[in-house]
């Protein structure tokens, strides 16, 4: 696409066009996948702000013409950002996040903005204030979370690339669900700056894409250090596109025991005994590890990403952010009506959660043990980096795509859909998603797994070689945009 627009062949807005129009097309209807919050009109410039950074990379950029969707969560000039929450319905951000900016200066037309869980606080895109999202393999599925519209617009077709976030794997998860590609860059690689937060120290500004290929490129576009960030890493970004294809043969690649419980569906140990066998086959050489404290990630996950975003969303409160109760008649009153209006009931529990977890008396038994176990689950990947290891290889999910409304009651079963995600945010490593396969649904349709690759703080490069590797190994590129 971008060659196309490049040498003149495509006028520029002409993908830009393609992509609105199979936009409208896959959201319409009672099973419309409802991947877009918000779509940007044909022909639309972006607001004035934004206008002449776009401009500027029309033709020359390393991204020139390429629709690329971005979840609700990141700040942009031309469209609303809502995070899915009624409490943000309407708003207008007068800045735009540092990763659309850059975008846009690599040529990149923006389609529009894309369904989540309420806030990023979900595992199926069924949290959000304006209805669900649908996966595009099933319509009665879930295309995972919280970053599900993003995934199931590049699923869809109408985008090749998109924009996510991943706190606990709401990138890599949805990635699998929908058989895309998702990638979570080392935290610190990517501008945090313009991404309204959820949990501060997990938060990492992730990409989609239909291939390894596309998804490196949109990386390669937003990353790099930001001054504006102050968790932002002033560190070289790499060519992690130009080696792609160089493969993993030599490359040590670990097999985590602990990603392999016995309860782990045999359909999905099956698929990921075939890829092994593929990597192997490849040149890797496989090796059985053991990461230790791994059982204790989606406790430590829970008592402090909600303990964060009780801080975080503290803001909203009717009065410096957010929907305003008018008829409130004190302070007490405007914050409760202002809240109880405006937050889903999942973000709720999680404020909840958070404050107990912070409250005195409580803070060193659970918020302060969970920090010691987050450092332990550090601890772990850095003996195994330690002990030759060049990378990691497990499932991304314990299964494929559940149903819509089969865990919604039931929020620990929601919960551990994350369980194999979970500790690359907390260690801040890089961490991908790729395609590994198939598995029938009870009505004999076949649903995509994911395979995911951890590699040691900064390596991301390497592990998108593996990704690619492979990919290509089973044919699942579809074909780079």
């Amino acid at each position: 696409m971008a060659a196309a627009v490049r040498d003149g062949s495509v006028p520029a807005d002409h993908f830009l066009n393609t992509a609105l129009q199979r936009a409208r097309e896959v959201d319409e209807g009672e099973k419309g996948l409802h991947a877009f919050l918000a779509l940007r009109m044909d022909g639309d410039a972006p607001a004035p702000g934004s206008a002449a950074v776009e401009a500027s990379g029309t033709l020359d950029g390393g991204l020139a013409g390429v629709p690329v969707a971005v979840k609700d969560n990141l700040c942009t000039l031309d469209l609303p950002t809502t995070c899915a929450s009624r409490i943000l319905q309407g708003y207008r951000s007068p800045y735009e996040a540092t990763v659309v900016r850059r975008l846009r200066a690599a040529g990149a037309r923006v389609v529009g903005k894309t369904n989540m869980d309420e806030f990023a606080m979900g595992s199926s895109t069924e949290n959000s204030a304006f209805g669900p999202t649908r996966n595009p393999r099933d319509r009665d599925r879930v295309p995972g979370g919280s970053s599900g519209g993003s995934a199931a617009a590049v699923a869809a077709g109408v985008v090749p690339c998109a924009l996510g976030s991943d706190t606990g794997g709401s990138v890599r998860q949805p990635a699998a669900l929908c058989g895309v590609v998702g990638v979570k860059p080392t935290y610190g690689r990517v501008s945090r700056y313009g991404l309204v937060a959820f949990a501060s120290s997990l938060d990492q500004v992730g990409t989609f894409g239909r291939s390894v290929m596309d998804a490196a490129l949109l990386l390669e576009a937003v990353a790099g250090h930001d001054p504006r960030d102050p968790t932002s890493v002033d560190r070289p970004v790499p060519d992690l596109t130009g080696g792609l294809d160089e493969g993993i043969r030599g490359r040590v690649v670990g097999l985590p025991r602990e990603y392999l419980p016995n309860t782990l569906a045999p359909e999905v140990r099956a698929r990921y005994e075939e890829a092994v066998e593929r990597l192997r086959a490849a040149g890797a050489r496989i090796r059985e590890v053991s990461l230790p404290h791994t059982r204790f990630a989606v406790s430590a996950y829970y008592i402090l990403a909600p303990a964060e975003a009780s801080s975080n969303l503290a803001r909203y409160d009717g009065v410096r952010y957010g929907g305003r109760a008018p008829e409130a008649r004190s302070t007490l009153e405007l914050y409760r009506a202002s809240r109880t209006r405006g937050f889903g009931p999942e973000v709720v529990r999680r404020i909840m959660l958070g404050t107990f977890g912070l409250s005195a008396g409580y803070h060193e038994q659970y918020y302060g043990r969970a920090q010691k176990v987050r450092a332990l689950i550090a601890r772990d990947f850095e003996r195994v980096w330690a002990d030759g290891v060049d990378l990691l290889f497990t499932p991304t999910t314990p299964g494929p795509a559940f149903r819509l409304g089969e865990r919604t009651t039931d929020p620990v079963a929601m919960y551990l859909s994350d369980v194999f995600t979970v500790t690359a945010n907390l260690a801040g490593i890089p961490g991908v998603s790729v395609p590994m396969g198939e598995v029938a649904d009870g009505s004999g349709g076949p649903l995509p797994l994911g395979g995911q690759f951890l590699v040691p703080p900064w390596h991301e490069a390497r592990m998108l070689q593996a990704a690619r590797a492979l990919e290509r190994s089973l044919g699942s590129d579809g074909g780079d945009a």
